[in-house]
């Protein structure tokens, strides 16, 4: 069941450059309004500021009832952080704890990072505005000679509930499927992250280097795609992969019938869906069927599609994806990918 309702979700999250990647799976036009949240350029930096950052985060007092006189006592070194239009308690923390507000940290100090070419692809709230994320791509889709078509972004997110740390990345955004794929797949993306204590600072030049911010994330995965494209993977190949990274257990019962169903899963999209099957037999259709799948179909209780997706880019759960799925398919591999030339 989605912790985001459709209704919450074309209010609160913005998605630009719809002529280069299409609508989300989510859009539903009568539920946005007068005022659409899909955009066919990018979006405005204005738009994101009111639509979605209009509001702030406020700091106060945390009061717990008294067991001996049912009075409310003031927690002592404690805080909540309260949404000042609605009111939402999106944690509660000690003191020292030191959010970063949205506008500042994933606006204006990603404006600090980024030339005149990069503009905002989508931006989002999540769990009532206590998550936030805002992604800055460029303008045009790029498309490797192995027909795989992405958009190489650079990904900021920051929250006010304590769920992870300021983190600013670079990622991929495959066309195709709307997934989020490592910028090298074989490694992990690079990233910043920042501690929400008091003087946390985000240097930009320090910053630049660390990232190596969005264009270098395309050359990085064209060269991958094209190693992976190059690396052979025959059909008995793929069915000890699934054996590696789906092993049927011995015994009949519930587990051995989710794993049938993965496997079965897994094998269709490899053969038949047009998101995975035109690169059968690689390595690359390989990583875009298990990609595929965690974004797609993966069951995943208390979470929503939107929400454990855009998490995942931002805690690195996409490039431990992305790197364990080779690792697995090396060591079935006659020739390992890594051992071929990119």
């Amino acid at each position: 069941m989605s912790k985001e309702t459709l209704q919450w979700l074309n209010n609160n999250t913005l998605i630009g450059f719809t002529d280069q990647r299409g609508t989300a799976w989510h859009h539903r036009a009568s539920l946005q309004g007068d005022e659409p949240n899909h955009y066919p350029g990018p979006i405005p930096v204005d738009d994101v500021k009111r639509r979605l950052f209009n509001w702030q985060a406020v700091s106060t007092p945390v009061y717990v009832k008294s067991p001996v006189t049912g009075q409310l006592v003031q927690a002592p070194n404690r805080q909540a952080f309260v949404r000042s239009d609605t009111g939402h308690v999106m944690g509660i923390f000690s003191d020292g704890y030191e959010p970063h507000p949205y506008a500042e940290w994933l606006i204006h100090k990603i404006a600090t990072l980024l030339d005149a070419d990069l503009k905002i692809g989508s931006a989002g709230l999540l769990r009532q505005g206590a998550v936030a994320w805002v992604s800055v791509e460029v303008p045009d889709n790029i498309t490797t000679p192995e027909g795989v078509e992405f958009r190489p972004h650079l990904f900021g997110a920051a929250c006010y509930d304590g769920s992870f740390q300021t983190t600013f990345k670079r990622a991929i955004t495959n066309i195709v499927c709307d997934n989020t794929m490592s910028a090298g797949l074989a490694e992990a993306g690079q990233e910043m992250k920042f501690s929400h204590r008091r003087n946390s600072a985000l240097r930009v030049v320090e910053a630049r280097q660390a990232l190596n911010l969005v264009y270098e994330s395309a050359d990085d995965f064209t060269a991958a795609v094209r190693r992976l494209c190059q690396t052979t993977v025959t059909n008995q190949e793929w069915n000890a992969f699934l054996n590696a990274h789906t092993p049927l257990p011995e015994e009949h019962g519930r587990s051995r019938t989710l794993a049938e169903r993965k496997r079965e899963a897994l094998t269709d999209l490899w053969k038949n869906d047009p998101r995975v099957a035109p690169w059968q037999n690689t390595a690359y259709g390989v990583v875009q069927a298990v990609n595929t799948y965690t974004h797609h179909q993966q069951t995943v209780r208390g979470a929503e599609r939107v929400e454990r997706n855009m998490l995942r880019a931002v805690t690195g759960g996409v490039d431990d994806l992305d790197q364990a799925t080779l690792q697995t398919l090396n060591a079935v591999l006659t020739v390992p990918t890594h051992a071929r030339a990119a």
